[in-house]
């Protein structure tokens, strides 16, 4: 089988994202956690920053502050870790 650059390229959709998180949710009963599947699909949810691809810099008019996943003042429903306003992400989502 040849390895193409497509293949090894990670791109996340929301689509991705609710599939990741229907997976961890179907998962949590048979590990035993006691956890509500709100909580399941918030940590299913968290993405590291370097997987989109998140920059200190906004890009084109689009930035943290204006994006649907940001709460203030420094956290993102679907980014792990500290989030600048100013910063962007690849899962930006106009408000």
């Amino acid at each position: 089988m040849k390895v193409t650059k497509s293949m090894l390229t990670m791109t996340f959709s929301r689509r991705c994202l609710l599939k990741l998180a229907a997976c961890a949710t179907g998962t949590i009963p048979i590990i035993g956690v006691a956890v509500t599947p709100e909580q399941a699909m918030a940590a299913a949810a968290k993405l590291q920053k370097s997987a989109v691809k998140y920059r200190d810099t906004p890009l084109a008019g689009q930035s943290c502050a204006n994006c649907r996943s940001f709460e203030a003042p420094n956290a993102c429903k679907t980014v792990d870790g500290e989030i600048s306003p100013d910063g962007w992400c690849a899962v930006w989502i106009k408000k």
